[in-house]
């Protein structure tokens, strides 16, 4: 019997390199993504099922040693010779050296193989191809008869290994065992593509991806565990390379007899052998084919949201007597026969054009021009009217070709009239819309100046888009509405957006310095002509005054002489009275008024004492 555990474990190796092989070429063959990373498994299984082979081998091995050594022990002439060495055995001592160093590497060798294996797979399935729906037939049908297989020899060696407690049977069967469920898997992933699901695949992949994660990470643990594990001479270890996690996934079975276990010994007595457990036992499986059964029925039961239409299909075609459901609740047949496509018909629908939008710097305020605030940036050539620079050669510049680079942010805004022409004109309607609306742009930018788009023809330029991409769209049957097409975010490639505000400004400067120059000339000019004015004036006013007082002074001299001709002596007198009056006007003048005595008069003409010092008014005595 001890023979039998080498074939089968041999037979487990090579079933499972075989499976590995026709699935790898039945899944690059259909394209199918669980196919390739449940490959992964298969090989890993392949690995496993090579060591545990050997090992059996080994044990195999020392046993007919120790077999051998009591048959000779048996003979009293041999005894003596063989109870010294009874510790130097080589097929014990090769088994020994196996478990102590190549179990741990090998077993560090698949955590290395599985981790990078699921991080490399990750990767791969975002980029990962759709599956061929025309081939999912024969995968299906292949993968299925690879499950039957694998389900039945890892029973087989499930089973032994239980009953005749070999243990090194058992990493191998788990594997055939998950291997039977990935065939499933896949097969059901294959028949979901063949109905027109292929996003099935893809989330089967990525849960098989974290399933191989997470059997690295209990590798990984069982490693350091087995640093700590206290060894005895009569104790069994367990295999270290073997998977639990594996094991549970092969044989839900032992999954349920544990969870049994732990609610007996929870509650304290046999919770497995009541009625209602043992009655949950049996009608278990009914119980969740009539789960399925009442999930399959909700799925003739359709709720239409309020900003949606739905398109109602029978078998992949149209139904002609329900072409458009409204919003609200609708009843079909269950699935697969029919399916409801919905639309966001009552929702602005917006893409760009010219760079893919960053939410992480949708959140800033402030936008420059020198600071990248997109995720991606596309360059497009538009045209440009600029004089040529001063001192150029004109030769050169009569075949450059005057056109310069420009980045453009433009949002396009649309919403779906017509639900039907959308979803059946075109196999791509939103790739096909971003075509015309970036063919549109292109040809528009090459055929305006730079300076008037980035001024003042912003206006007329979004209309003239908006305009030219709706009538496109008319033209292509595509059913939308072209709401808004906007021109906000146009500036320079970012590598010269510095330069190009550099010039700005240098001619921003030049223009400031043309316009100083205009208002001194006009703040000079009319201020110098008031000023010639002026003195103009002020001569005249001048010359005016002269003349007239030469002439009063030449009358008033003449009117003098006539009145000495007439009587010299009064004339002189007169004048001198008149002189002395004026001289003596501020002076100071004394009346004295007595008959008895000479008068004397004293004239003081010296100048007065200021009025305000002396001649101050006094308060009159008080009595």
């Amino acid at each position: 019997m001890e023979r039998n555990f080498q074939k089968i474990g041999g037979v487990n190796l090579v079933v499972l390199l075989a499976a590995g092989v026709v699935a790898a070429l039945v899944s690059r063959y259909a394209q199918s993504a669980t196919g390739q990373v449940g490959v992964v498994f298969l090989g890993m299984g392949f690995l496993v099922a090579v060591v545990s082979w050997f090992q059996i081998r080994l044990e195999d091995r020392e046993r007919t040693e120790s077999f051998e050594f009591a048959e000779l022990r048996k003979s009293a002439s041999t005894a003596a010779l063989f109870t010294q060495e009874a510790e130097a055995f080589p097929a014990r001592r090769a088994r020994e050296q196996f478990d102590r160093y190549l179990v741990p590497a090998f077993t560090l060798l698949l955590l290395a193989l599985q981790g990078t294996a699921a991080w490399l797979l990750w990767r791969w399935l975002g980029s990962a191809p759709a599956p061929l729906a025309g081939r999912a037939a024969i995968a299906t049908a292949l993968w299925a008869l690879c499950a039957l297989v694998l389900f039945l020899l890892g029973q087989y060696g499930s089973r032994l290994a239980r009953i005749e407690r070999h243990r090194l049977l058992q990493p191998g069967s788990s594997y055939l065992l998950l291997g039977a469920l990935i065939g499933l898997l896949v097969a059901i992933g294959e028949s979901a593509a063949w109905f027109g699901f292929p996003r099935i695949d893809y989330y089967l992949a990525r849960a098989l991806t974290v399933v191989l994660g997470l059997v690295a990470i209990e590798n990984g643990i069982s490693l350091v565990l087995e640093i700590y594990r206290p060894r005895t001479r009569d104790t069994v270890a367990r295999v270290l390379y073997e998977s639990r996690l594996i094991g549970l996934l092969g044989q839900p079975g032992g999954l349920i007899s544990t969870a049994t276990q732990a609610l007996d010994y929870q509650f304290g007595f046999k919770v497995s052998e009541t009625w209602l457990f043992r009655f949950l036992e049996r009608a278990l499986a009914w119980l969740i084919l009539l789960q399925f059964l009442v999930l399959f029925l909700f799925t003739s039961v359709v709720i239409v949201d309020p900003a949606e239409e739905g398109l109602l299909e029978r078998f992949g075609r149209p139904v002609p007597s329900r072409p458009v459901l409204q919003p609200g609740l609708h009843f079909k047949w269950p699935w697969p026969i029919d399916r409801v496509y919905r639309f966001r018909t009552r929702e602005v629908h917006t893409f760009h054009v010219g760079f893919v939008p960053d939410p992480e710097k949708d959140k800033e305020r402030t936008v420059l021009w020198t600071l990248p605030h997109t995720k991606e940036e596309y360059n497009l050539l538009v045209a440009s009217r600029s004089a040529p620079a001063i001192g150029a050669d004109p030769a050169a510049d009569a075949q450059s070709v005057p056109v310069n680079l420009l980045s453009v942010n433009i949002p396009v805004q649309y919403r779906i009239q017509d639900v039907r022409a959308w979803a059946y004109g075109h196999a791509q309607p939103e790739r096909l819309l971003q075509d015309i609306a970036n063919r549109v742009v292109v040809s528009y930018l090459v055929n305006v100046d730079i300076d008037q788009l980035m001024t003042t023809g912003r206006l007329e330029a979004a209309d003239w888009l908006r305009r030219q991409i709706q009538d496109l769209a008319q033209t292509n049957r595509l059913g939308i509405e072209i709401l808004f097409v906007g021109l906000q975010g146009i500036h320079p490639p970012v590598g010269v957006a510095a330069a190009y505000q550099e010039v700005v400004g240098a001619m921003q400067e030049k223009q400031t310095n043309i316009l100083a120059a205009q208002a001194y000339w006009a703040e000079k000019i009319p201020l110098a002509i008031a000023e010639a004015t002026n003195l103009l004036s002020q001569a005249d006013g001048a010359s005016f005054e002269k003349i007239k007082r030469a002439a009063a002074e030449a009358k008033q001299f003449r009117d003098q002489l006539a009145a000495y001709q007439a009587s010299p002596a009064v004339y002189t007198q007169r004048t001198y009275l008149e002189t002395f009056v004026r001289a003596a006007a501020s002076a100071r003048k004394y009346v004295l008024l007595a008959t008895n005595t000479q008068d004397i008069i004293w004239l003081n003409l010296e100048d007065k004492i200021r009025a305000d010092l002396v001649d101050l008014p006094l308060a009159p005595d008080k009595k």
